[in-house]
């Protein structure tokens, strides 16, 4: 039985970096590659999304090909809908937001939060990744709206202190999830 897995976190909390550690770990994962409307920053890898114009991300949103989408930060993001052939659990990195709507559709989604020690190290990733101070400034302040946001969904927070004990910790909690789901789907006599 697969499980959806989505991760969510503010910006420069290192999302991508624990996400692609814990694919690493568990190569049976799928991750849900986002489409967005915004530009690539300098130096990011060309895949790590489907960079589409407003006109075709606007076209699939009529097409209903995401499971969520949102607009933030001047730009749209969307989570396509998985292939319904893939036996892989998928992990959707995305806002709270888009948990919110994941959350409506398939309750029984395992939501991990994961955030930074400190909002000092939280900056300092930002700025190391290139942002700009007021590309800074705009996601910490998104960033305190987005755990204020968390709260409302049973999200498990994990701090993202060293990207290997977080996958692993991540890792660990998707193992749990499969456990409690293969008990629910049981038959009450089976329980027995």
């Amino acid at each position: 039985m697969s499980a959806v897995v989505v991760i969510s976190g503010p910006g420069g909390v290192g999302k991508g970096t624990v996400v692609r550690r814990l694919i690493e770990l568990r190569p049976t994962l799928t991750l849900s590659r986002s489409w967005t409307t915004r530009d690539p920053r300098p130096g990011e890898d060309l895949e790590s999304y489907t960079f589409v114009s407003e006109d075709e991300f606007r076209a699939a949103i009529d097409a209903e090909q995401f499971l969520e989408w949102d607009h933030h930060f001047l730009a749209y993001y969307g989570s396509p809908v998985p292939d319904p052939a893939d036996p892989n659990d998928l992990v959707l990195e995305i806002d709270v937001n888009g948990a919110m709507q994941i959350a409506a559709q398939r309750p029984d989604a395992l939501f991990v939060f994961i955030d930074t020690p400190s909002l000092d190290t939280q900056r300092e990733r930002m700025v190391g990744r290139g942002d700009t101070e007021e590309q800074v400034e705009r996601r910490m302040a998104a960033g305190a709206a987005e755990r204020t946001l968390a709260e409302e969904l049973p999200y498990v927070h994990v701090v993202n202190d060293d990207v290997d004990r977080a996958a692993q910790e991540i890792s660990a909690l998707i193992d749990e999830h499969h456990e409690t789901m293969e008990l629910e789907a049981m038959a009450p006599d089976e329980l027995d």
